[in-house]
């Protein structure tokens, strides 16, 4: 049904992963909160000026607000289109992020809003006249907005979109706010307790908390999070796909807004092999992800000495060594520098970030391990810390 609706309201819907099929659904969404809240604002207005609730006016202040954050998505869906340039290198993709906090920063101002007018009635409570017109308008009223939740959870789902899942959470919390406001014009209506405020004040309770959430929430890819982990895996399992690629790790990804992928990975291949052929390798790799993922990649090179059977020995005591101490770390980069009187051991480790040891002590303990299996060896290492620790060999 909303997706009929979209395609209806969208050309080309089916499509939305194309930036500007995503663009004009998300200002189509936009377009139609406009109008619904727009119109649930008039109708709650009436009836809370009929009834002299507080409650249903607040309720109706509250889609009046919905506009407005239907204003912003809009709005933010369309900047976000645009496309980059010398001072936003990377596009205006994040745009449609900051709107999802703007929106959530509304929910939230909302909810204090009507708490300190839900105190303010507890205080000084006024008696309240439900005719059954506002019970009916309420309980549209309920309808409408839990449409508009389903409504914009399948728009949010389809264009993978921040600001339009903080839209459809309003609209399920403008939902809950009806229900509580109509059970207490019901009860107010057939006793005489007047529990307009105490309802009023324990919705605006749920609104606030829900506010602080999706700031929590639509805040985070602005900050910057760890990719998702099947993404993670399947770009480890395509790159060790091609010939050529003995091992990778130190991979980061930069999300700049939805089709503005960006990612670095460091490649492990032979020393041995001609470095003209290895570079030609990572630009195939580079070129394919862009073409058939859509992400930019870029690629450092790191030559790996396979034919020191030395060296790969040492590499392999040194990893049992390590995996000894901390289960849950790689090494990668590895190599020796032989001498005379002492060898440079020289390597990385990757560790998450939840290891509570500072990096010095890591470090640490690993030297001293390594110093047992043999006195002249001295450890040069450098400790990554890595969301996702991840450093694969073919």
């Amino acid at each position: 049904m909303f997706d009929a609706l979209m395609r209806l309201l969208v050309k080309d819907y089916d499509h939305a992963e194309r930036p500007e099929v995503r663009e004009k659904s998300g200002r189509a969404a936009g377009m139609v909160g406009i109008a619904t809240n727009l119109l649930l604002f008039l109708v709650k207005l009436a009836a809370g000026l009929l009834s002299h609730s507080v409650a249903i006016m607040a309720d109706a202040i509250n889609n009046l607000t919905d506009s407005g954050s239907s204003v912003i998505m809009l709005v933010g869906f369309k900047l976000a289109g645009k496309p980059a340039d010398e001072k936003h290198p990377f596009g205006h993709a994040r745009i449609e992020y900051l709107s999802g906090v703007i929106v959530s920063f509304i929910v939230l101002f909302l909810g204090l809003q009507l708490g300190m007018t839900s105190v303010e009635k507890i205080i000084t409570p006024e008696a309240a006249d439900f005719s059954l017109l506002t019970f009916g308008i309420l309980g549209v009223s309920i309808l409408i907005k839990l449409w508009q939740f389903f409504f914009y959870r399948s728009v949010g789902k389809k264009l993978d979109s921040e600001a339009v899942f903080a839209t459809s959470a309003d609209s399920r919390n403008d939902a809950i706010t009806t229900a509580v406001v109509l059970a207490g014009a019901v009860f107010t209506r057939f006793t005489d307790l007047n529990l307009d405020g105490f309802l009023g004040l324990i919705v605006a309770v749920f609104i606030v908390v829900s506010g602080v959430k999706l700031i929590m929430e639509t805040g985070d890819p602005l900050l910057g999070v760890a990719p998702d982990q099947e993404l993670v895996n399947s770009i480890y399992t395509k790159i060790l796909s091609y010939d050529g690629i003995i091992g990778l790790h130190d991979l980061a990804v930069h999300n700049y807004g939805a089709g503005r992928c960006f990612a670095s990975v460091h490649c492990e291949v032979p020393a041995e092999e001609d470095i003209l052929k290895s570079h030609d390798i990572i630009d195939n790799i580079e070129r394919d992800f862009l073409t058939e993922e859509n992400i930019h990649l870029v690629i450092h090179l790191d030559p790996v000495i396979t034919g020191d059977e030395r060296t790969n020995a040492l590499r392999e005591r040194v990893e049992e060594c390590v995996k000894a101490l901390y289960p849950q770390v790689s090494i990668h980069d590895f190599r020796v520098v032989w001498g005379v009187t002492h060898s440079n051991v020289v390597f990385d480790i990757a560790a998450p970030f939840s290891m509570k040891e500072s990096d010095s002590e890591i470090a640490q303990r690993v030297s001293a391990e390594i110093e047992k299996l043999d006195p002249s060896y001295r450890s040069v290492l450098t400790v990554d810390r890595e969301g996702v620790v991840n450093s694969l060999e073919s």
